[in-house]
């Protein structure tokens, strides 16, 4: 059988499938993925590194529009050392090829975490999540973009795929944008806001925000870290899965009924249509003040991101913005018994939330507030993602509708904590209808 005529168009779960049957090699599917990076990396620029760094080892294959050189040689080097692995000694992710947001560490790859201050450095080890997925057989591309930290709503140069002139949302924007754009077919991201689920939403791929702290977070640079989680991106359900399951998470909950939470009529209408039943859920009155949530929100990412900068801080602050900087000293003025009640309040929303949301197998709302902005110098208003990462649920974006502007618009799939398997099953079956009907197609852009 001969490979497919554009393998860089293939799912992860394709991929492997391909590997399996002997039909593709890695070498051959890295090397498309390659050729695809070289052809659009002008215009989407949505990788921070691409490569695998070597002491003494010199790149010479050329220099991306960003500030490394893509080292094709030790790309197909890897790939060529997975190919030789026998059968029988294959992890679940053999054959798959993944991007690593710049926010986490890894082994002979340049990490910068958006940031100056850190150019040129060099971890000596994974973090512990991309160290679990080469040892279930993944390929590591490379690293892409972020903003500083992922503090700031600007900063690379990545574009949407979809159309250049608009953002691919952040701070995970390299991570969406390569995945969308079909140079990669799976990438990690972190979220502290909405930092998966709306780079997801803007550039029509789908993600998880995986459930707090049921991905292992340790090598990940710290922004606030009652906030951060991390997430998959993937223009597959399907793939969510096979990298979710990597990590063995054991959170199987009963289904039940499907609610409907703040998402227009239509798609109740149609879901209705699919044989779901669908309920609008009332929230208590905590959870419907939108500025006393965001005000709740931005006052606990305050507190815990003074101690995340520090270091940098006192090292050297002229190589930090002024947003960071700002936060290091409070600027936003918090005090102690603000700080202390946002805190109490979110863990005591928490099992509320959990309350509500065990009686049906899932919520809906939609994943931002219209389509990805023009320009890449805003990155869009997180307001419909801040509460549910604060409640430390998992998130689910699936790239349903099509906005005025052609541009993809992503609905949130929701459920209580610890339920990211039985969150990534009820998707699956909600996706269909809500795709054939919203009208978003995932393809080659």
């Amino acid at each position: 059988m001969q490979p497919p005529a554009k393998p860089y168009s293939l799912t992860a779960t394709q991929v492997i499938g391909l590997v399996k049957r002997n039909t593709i090699t890695i070498e051959e599917y890295a090397s498309a993925l390659l050729s695809r990076i070289e052809s659009r990396d002008n215009v989407v620029k949505a990788w921070e590194y691409l490569g695998t760094f070597l002491p003494s080892h010199k790149a010479t294959d050329g220099r991306l529009s960003n500030k490394y050189v893509l080292d094709k040689g030790s790309v197909l080097s890897e790939a060529r050392s997975l190919d030789q692995v026998p059968h029988a000694q294959r992890g679940p992710l053999h054959g798959a090829v993944i991007a690593i947001k710049d926010m986490m560490d890894t082994k002979h790859m340049p990490t910068t975490y958006g940031s100056s201050f850190y150019q040129g450095h060099r971890p000596s080890c994974d973090a512990s999540a991309v160290a679990i997925l080469r040892k279930a057989g993944a390929l590591i591309l490379g690293k892409t973009t972020t903003t500083e930290f992922t503090v700031l709503n600007a900063g690379p140069s990545t574009t949407n795929p979809h159309d250049p002139n608009r953002t691919p949302g952040g701070s995970s924007a390299g991570s969406a944008a390569a995945v969308a754009d079909c140079q990669v077919p799976l990438s990690l991201g972190t979220q502290t806001g909405g930092s998966v689920i709306r780079p997801a939403s803007y550039t029509g791929v789908f993600a998880i925000k995986a459930s707090w702290n049921s991905i292992p977070l340790e090598g990940v640079k710290p922004v606030s870290t009652t906030l951060d989680s991390l997430g998959f991106l993937a223009r597959s359900i399907e793939d969510l899965q096979l990298v979710t399951d990597a990590f063995v998470i054991g959170d199987r909950w009963p289904f039940k009924a499907v609610s409907l939470k703040q998402a227009r009529k239509k798609p109740q209408k149609f879901l209705s249509s699919h044989g779901v039943q669908v309920e609008e859920v009332t929230f208590p009155s905590e959870f419907r003040d939108a500025t006393a949530l965001k005000m709740m929100h931005n006052t606990v990412f305050s507190a815990k991101s003074q101690a995340s900068f520090l270091i940098e801080y006192q090292t050297d602050k002229t190589k930090i913005s002024q947003e960071i900087y700002d936060l290091v000293e409070n600027k936003s003025g918090f005090s102690r018994d603000e700080t202390l009640k946002a805190l109490n309040q979110y863990a005591s929303m928490r099992p509320i939330f959990d309350e509500i949301a065990s009686a049906y197998s899932a919520i809906i709302t939609p994943s931002a507030i219209d389509e990805a902005p023009l320009g890449i110098d805003d990155m869009g208003d997180p307001a419909f993602n801040l509460v549910w990462t604060g409640l430390h649920m998992p998130v689910v974006n699936v790239p349903a509708f099509v906005g005025r502007h052609g541009m993809p618009v992503g609905i949130s799939v929701l459920a209580g904590r610890c339920s990211n398997h039985d969150l990534l099953r009820i998707s699956t079956l909600l996706s269909e209808p809500l795709m054939a009907e919203g009208g978003w197609k995932v393809g080659i852009p």
